[in-house]
């Protein structure tokens, strides 16, 4: 509910303050004073989109507060959902700031916020209503929110909306995979001709610096073979190394015997004999093992021509070409699981399509049996607001399934017997707009959270009898919860809980505008006014008071 209401360089209203409290509270004043401006600075706190010129002459900057009490469950959860921290008391502060730049600065409960923000939290405050803005009525994508307001069918409505989510996310990835199908198939086939050609390449890590040694090796056989051969001619000549070796052995032995410090270096000589004439052996047997093909060569080169090749394609070492095996294997199985995906997910889009028929048919039966009832309801509420011959009707067109089901809800009237029911945007008055959505929120009030509706000029076009019956229903809706109503009938005015005047001045060549509220002789006055439309009698006044005692609100100082 909203409790006050400041603005600051709004249009002509240089500073104002506003009380509101429950039930109903109209606005009245003279044409020009500054009604809708109030109106319009609501709509801009609330998020809604303004311009500089709402600024007024000769200000750098508009600002509007709000201050709202006993905020619902839903609205303290877009608090929790945006971070903001909540107030103890379910109070609720908004404030919007607008420079001459164009720039604007928002806070909710005093943290920065967007203008969005202002909107989302904004739209579970209030509901304004005016003569030429009916969007609601005017929206046929709006009259499907007001028959499932009736069904109470919101549990029902989540669980289709979640399904329905489910099947546009499988459908997506589904209709991905078969668009890729064709060019994954061709894909297919260019990785396992990848793959093939590596795998029987028999490619290892650092088998081309293997071939390499060993082909430097068999292009220098010759040297090699010779230089073994004169390696080990060095150590078995009778006249060679170990042959001198073991003399010296000898004579050390034979020295040593007598002699005990010899023995040390007699053991050590002897040593190096046994280790020379093992050096000896691995010689021969080297060069007995060597085995020199040019055959051999041949292949090398021609294993390492195509090694070559391959790194061409492939990577410029072993390893790159190994890793381009390795990343072709990946996608090879990532492409063969996207087939078993595919067959996962169809069977998916069976199961939830089956699913999705059954709750998009049990949503559209709640929507039906409420339509029925709703018809009824709001035809009633129509004939006491003085149309007794309007024919309202809820059509409903079976649609393509969407995220709120298979149907598409419109209000249909017909205004005179043998009319055939049309489009309310296309028929209805603005007068008949009011009455229509007065009569709807009648049929709805508990249903509805939104604890605030406004009414901007709703009685424009209606008088006598209807306009009594208009400010009964405004009386009537406003029970438990806030209405504000800015009107020129004095019948509403009658009926109000609380009475605000809206008064504007000229002074020093600049325009004022000041909001007063009214005690129950203001109110009298006022309402005189209204009725006189200019020079106030005494008998009109009397009237006014006579007015506002049957309404139960004689003597109260609002």
């Amino acid at each position: 509910m909203l409790i006050d209401l400041k603005i600051e360089n709004i249009a002509v209203i240089e500073g104002a303050e506003i009380s509101f409290d429950s039930g109903l509270n109209v606005m009245t004043g003279e044409t020009g004073a500054g009604k809708s401006i109030v109106i319009d600075a609501i709509n801009a706190v609330l998020g809604e989109r303004t311009s500089r010129e709402l600024i007024r002459s000769g200000a750098e900057s508009a600002r509007v507060y709000a201050s709202f009490a006993d905020i619902s469950e839903a609205t303290e959860q877009i608090l929790d959902d945006m971070g903001i921290e909540k107030m103890p008391d379910k109070t609720l502060v908004l404030s919007r700031s607008i420079s001459s730049s164009g720039k604007n600065s928002c806070r909710i409960n005093g943290c920065p916020a967007t203008v969005s923000a202002l909107k989302e939290i904004g739209a579970g405050l209030i509901n304004i209503h005016g003569q030429h803005d009916s969007q609601a009525l005017l929206s046929p994508d709006k009259h499907c929110g007001f028959i499932d307001l009736l069904a109470e069918n919101s549990e029902l409505r989540s669980e289709y909306k979640k399904v329905f989510t489910s099947l546009v996310s499988v459908k997506k990835e589904l209709d991905a995979l078969y668009d890729s199908r064709d060019e994954k198939a061709a894909r297919l086939d260019y990785l396992n001709y990848q793959i093939n050609e590596i795998e029987q390449a028999g490619v290892y890590d650092g088998e081309r610096d293997a071939l390499s040694k060993e082909k430097e090796l068999l292009q220098h056989s010759g040297r090699v073979i010779k230089s073994l051969e004169k390696a080990y001619a060095a150590l078995s000549d009778d006249s060679g190394i170990l042959a001198g070796v073991e003399d010296c052995a000898r004579e050390l032995e034979t020295a040593s015997k007598y002699y005990d410090n010899a023995e040390k270096s007699a053991k050590g000589i002897r040593g190096i004999s046994y280790e020379l004439a093992d050096y000896m052996a691995e010689i021969r047997a080297l060069i007995e093992g060597f085995d020199y093909s040019p055959e051999r060569l041949s292949q090398i080169n021609e294993r390492l021509d195509f090694l070559y090749r391959l790194s061409m394609k492939y990577g410029a070492t072993e390893a790159e070409i190994l890793a381009t095996l390795e990343k072709a294997v990946a996608e090879r199985n990532a492409i063969e699981v996207s087939d078993e995906r595919i067959s996962q997910l169809e069977e998916q889009l069976y199961a939830l399509s089956d699913e999705i028929k059954i709750l998009s048919a049990q949503l559209t039966d709640s929507r039906m049996k409420a339509a029925r009832e709703f018809e009824k309801s709001v035809k009633a509420e129509l004939e006491f607001l003085d149309m007794p011959k309007v024919t309202f009707v809820v059509d409903r067109r079976q649609t393509a399934l969407t995220s709120r089901g298979a149907d598409a809800i419109e209000f249909l009237i017909s205004a005179n017997p043998g009319q055939e029911p049309r489009p309310i945007a296309k028929i209805a008055s603005g007068g008949e707009l009011s009455r229509i959505m007065l009569a709807i929120k009648n049929v709805l009030s508990d249903k509805d959270e939104i604890a605030t509706l406004i009414f901007d000029e709703i009685d424009t076009g209606v008088s006598g009898s209807a306009a009594e019956k208009i400010a009964l229903k405004l009386h009537q809706v406003s029970k438990g919860r806030q209405v504000i109503c800015v009107t020129h009938l004095a019948r509403i005015a009658a009926q109000a809980d609380r009475h605000m005047k809206i008064l504007k001045s000229v002074d020093e060549d600049k325009t004022y505008t000041r909001i007063d509220t009214l005690d129950f002789d203001g109110r009298a006055a006022e309402i005189a006014r209204i009725t006189a439309g200019g020079s106030v009698t005494a008998l009109q006044l009397e009237t006014a008071k006579e007015m506002l005692i049957n309404a139960g609100n004689g003597g109260n100082a609002q």
